[in-house]
């Protein structure tokens, strides 16, 4: 007997299938079905959260990255466990008023505090006092030049304004030698170090000064109050 006369015979066909037996296969489906759901769900929830987390990861190391501050003048003990970091304009009055509560923080927590200073400047002019703060770092005069330009903010920086010829004899003052400094102001090194600081300060969002970071922690608000509650935080912390 053929294959073909055999199919067409009455009765030797497939038997029906029983309405039962479809909805017990209709419901098997629903539920194969609504395990890929939750199978496709939950391979894209993984890779949503792995996704995430590296965002994170790479945000907490840009910051990290931008608060490296080895190139940057530093005051304290290089051993403190407790690290301000600082973004500064030189022409800010509100700098120069901070100024000091930073370095009596520093003095009352004789090797447990430091400071590295980071420079922005984004005051009319502030770019030259800038270059010149970074050139006296050739000279060990950073640090007294920063003291004198700030205390005598005033004359050189009237309404937040830098005139140029104010700030030389302030440095000279100070024992800066002049004629050195203006070759190192044009030098690769200090042209590096401030668009550091300006691209630091641009990954950080730093949009005024002056700006503190305090173990990588900036200040929940600006005020003194907000810094000294900060960095008492790190040092119990730390200590």
């Amino acid at each position: 007997m053929s294959r073909k006369s055999r199919r067409n015979r009455p009765g030797t066909g497939p038997a029906p299938v029983a309405p039962a037996a479809l909805q017990q296969k209709g419901r098997r489906g629903l539920v194969i079905g609504f395990l890929v759901l939750l199978l496709v769900a939950g391979l894209a929830f993984y890779a949503l959260r792995n996704q995430g987390a590296r965002t994170t990861s790479d945000a907490a190391g840009a910051t990290a990255a931008a608060l490296a501050s080895e190139h940057s003048p530093s005051v304290g003990d290089a051993a403190a466990k407790v690290h301000v970091v600082e973004f500064l304009d030189p022409a800010c009055e509100t700098c120069a008023q901070f100024y000091p509560v930073v370095k009596q923080l520093i003095a009352q927590h004789p090797g447990r505090v430091r400071l590295s200073v980071r420079h922005v400047a984004f005051h009319e002019g502030a770019d030259y006092v800038v270059r010149a703060l970074e050139a006296s770092r050739a000279q060990d005069r950073y640090w007294q030049a920063l003291e004198a330009l700030l205390q005598n903010q005033a004359q050189w920086a009237p309404h937040h304004t830098v005139q140029s010829d104010r700030v030389n004899p302030i440095l000279a003052a100070v024992g800066v030698d002049m004629q050195r400094l203006a070759v190192d102001m044009t030098g690769d090194d200090v042209e590096q170090r401030i668009g550091r600081d300006r691209d630091d300060a641009i990954t950080l969002k730093v949009t005024a000064t002056p700006e503190y970071f305090v173990n990588g922690r900036p200040l929940p608000e600006f005020g003194y109050e907000p810094l000294l509650a900060l960095v008492g935080e790190e040092l119990d912390r730390a200590y």
